[in-house]
């Protein structure tokens, strides 16, 4: 696959923005995924629609999804973070499907935090793991 430089990132993330229907409204829980253009070389449009897909096929209609730019820790891409309402928000990393499926039936619909895929659980860069 050829190096992807940044026009074609930004061409990607305007083609994911247009395809892609957010859900909007006022809900118990909020995901943001963070789709910069470093999330998404590392994946984040496909947990978007992942979590779409689901959320749909569920009827979940409580759950806002929202996408933002880049939180500042490109090598823990794709990132999403979750607020419940009343609760601090809790940002998750590294996804990919599988973790935004347990992430959405532990967290979102059990109200379990994931702790595996926080930042806290993986080691600070330069530190020993």
């Amino acid at each position: 696959m050829p190096k992807l430089k940044v026009e074609d990132l930004k061409r990607i993330r305007e083609a994911g923005r247009a395809s892609v229907c957010l859900r909007q409204g006022a809900g118990e829980v909020k995901v943001t995924v963070h789709m910069d253009d470093c999330g998404i070389a590392a994946g984040a449009g496909e947990i978007v629609k992942t979590l779409l897909r689901e959320l749909e096929k569920r009827e979940l209609s409580e759950v806002l999804v929202t996408i933002s730019g880049c939180a500042g820790r490109c090598d823990r891409e794709p990132m999403a973070t979750v607020e419940v309402s009343g609760q601090e928000p809790v940002t998750y990393v590294n996804l990919d499907r599988q973790k935004i499926h347990r992430i959405l039936e532990e967290h979102i619909l059990g109200g379990a935090i994931v702790q595996d895929y926080t930042d806290s659980s993986l080691p600070e860069e330069g530190s020993p793991a």
